[in-house]
């Protein structure tokens, strides 16, 4: 994979990810909907924390991609999941 191609990945799997990871750890707040607020807002915005995560599992993702992209066993050119050359 080239250095283009694994950035656009990189991007799509942390921004998938982000979406798993969001709703880690949140405990919604009930009274915020007496004081004006949404009762399902976070007591505590953790966005560092959320970030470090998201970027943690993602770089794990990408590496696992990155590896079966380049691996010689997993090839569509040669080898058991080739097209026939007729």
């Amino acid at each position: 994979m080239g250095w283009a191609a694994g950035i656009v990945v990189f991007f799509l799997v942390w921004w998938t990810v982000l979406f798993a990871v969001l709703p880690l750890g949140i405990s919604p707040d009930p009274e915020a909907a007496e004081a004006g607020g949404w009762r399902g807002a976070p007591r505590q915005v953790r966005v560092v924390r959320v970030v470090l995560l998201t970027t943690l599992v993602s770089v794990l993702v990408w590496l696992i991609i990155e590896w079966l992209v380049t691996a010689d066993w997993l090839s569509f050119r040669e080898g058991w999941l080739a097209m026939p050359n007729d």
